[in-house]
């Protein structure tokens, strides 16, 4: 062939990539999880993308066209964390004109995950690499628990037999499992308060003393939905929480509203038949769209949603959910202002388990300067945390849980 016209013809495969070569990532994230690790690329436009996976050693490979390599990729080498499940490292190179490679150095096979989301919120461009061991039977791993409250290996309330040998005579028939779902975190940030606070943060600090409090509890233990700043699905959270067997479910969240002067505490429970106010249909639809924020791969299919959805004709666990909701919203009435003076109800997607009593707090409003330094104070945190548990000890006063399985130290 001629020489000259191998190089055109090169020059003409390689334009479309030189033509897009002009435009460096406006922001690159690493957010390491107990469960998987996700990267994010953002950008002005959407970024063209292709990746393969190599062996000995385990790599997965990104060739970004359209992207030329700059501080924000160049800084992803020190966002690796020592305890990421997933990524030893991670460096960035030009492979050739118009095209940027992404080597992330792997510490075990991975199932990737990679999809792109459109502009959303405060975000451009998104693609998200979302990584998952291979050795896990699926994309979530066990809720977070104490060192000495493991969880057993068939998931059901029992404690471990150190505890046992420990453990006083007790009056209950078995362990209460509490789940706690800390509100958005990692892509989702929540709402942002006038002075800087992200809601994330707010709802991991109350979320974590309210596990510490009912870990005290002679005959409770809690479980976290996540323990970081990082990502959970809505749905993902619900599966935890039934894998666990939880006997409730309890949604920590900071509310928000155009108009600063909003204010009080409000506690949700779900709907089949909608809302039951207009406020409440606002929020459940702004806090499910923290999946659309946080970003999701909407081509995967939930297998679980068609039995989920059946199982919610059912009306006796949301019965069971607005006496726990008015349970513990009679104690934070004890210690801050009530939004409105009832359980409010709507369709959020967090508080769907069909066998689990649910209730959705919002501590307060975070988009209230007043509010807001409240939620940043650990003392008034500690009121919050105290004030659910002795909701929640209110409401199995009342409604005994049936036995499962007695414990370990009874048996």
């Amino acid at each position: 062939m001629n020489p000259w016209r191998l190089i055109v013809l090169m020059c003409v495969a390689i334009l479309p990539e030189l033509a897009q070569a002009v435009v460096g990532v406006d922001a690159a994230r690493l957010w390491p999880s107990p469960d998987y690790t996700r990267l994010t690329l953002e950008a002005k436009r959407p970024i063209p993308f292709k990746y393969f996976i190599l062996q000995d050693p385990d790599r997965l490979v990104l060739d970004l066209a359209g992207v030329e390599i700059d501080s924000n990729l160049n800084a992803l080498a020190g966002l690796v964390q020592p305890d990421d499940v997933c990524v030893k490292a991670v460096r960035a190179g030009s492979n050739r004109p118009g095209v940027t490679r992404l080597v992330l150095e792997l510490k075990a096979p991975v199932r990737p995950s990679i999809f792109a989301i459109k502009p959303l919120g405060n975000y451009g461009y998104r693609l998200v690499v979302d990584l998952y061991p291979q050795s896990a039977g699926g994309n979530s791993a066990p809720l977070h628990v104490s060192p000495d409250q493991s969880v057993p290996a068939d998931s059901v309330n029992t404690r471990s037999a150190r505890d046992a040998a420990v453990a006083k005579p007790s009056r209950y028939a078995r362990l209460l499992t509490i789940a706690i779902d800390a509100g958005h975190g990692g892509e989702d940030p929540g709402a942002k308060g006038a002075n800087g606070t992200y809601e994330k943060q707010v709802t991991l600090a109350v979320a974590r003393k309210l596990k510490d409090k009912i870990d005290q509890q002679e005959n409770m233990r809690a479980v976290l939905t996540r323990d970081g700043d990082y990502f959970i699905p809505l749905q993902d959270r619900v599966t935890k929480a039934r894998n666990m067997r939880a006997d409730l479910f309890v949604s920590i969240h900071a509310d928000s509203f155009a108009r600063s002067g909003a204010r009080g505490t409000s506690v949700f429970a779900l709907s089949e038949h909608g809302a039951t106010s207009a406020a409440a249909r606002w929020l459940a639809k702004k806090e499910n769209d923290a999946d659309l924020i946080g970003g999701i791969n909407i081509d995967v299919k939930d297998p679980n949603l068609k039995r989920t959805l059946i199982d919610l004709s059912q009306t006796a666990t949301i019965n069971d959910s607005l006496e726990l909701g008015r349970s513990v919203l009679h104690q934070l009435g004890e210690i801050n202002e009530l939004h409105t003076g009832r359980v409010e109800q709507a369709g959020f997607a967090v508080l769907k388990a069909p066998d689990i009593p649910s209730i959705l707090v919002e501590t307060a409003f975070i988009s209230n300067p007043d509010e807001e330094k409240r939620l940043t104070d650990e003392a008034y945190q500690n009121k919050l945390a105290d004030a659910i548990v002795d909701g929640i000890k209110a409401y199995f006063a009342k409604n005994p849980p049936a036995v499962r399985i007695r414990l370990t130290k009874d048996m």
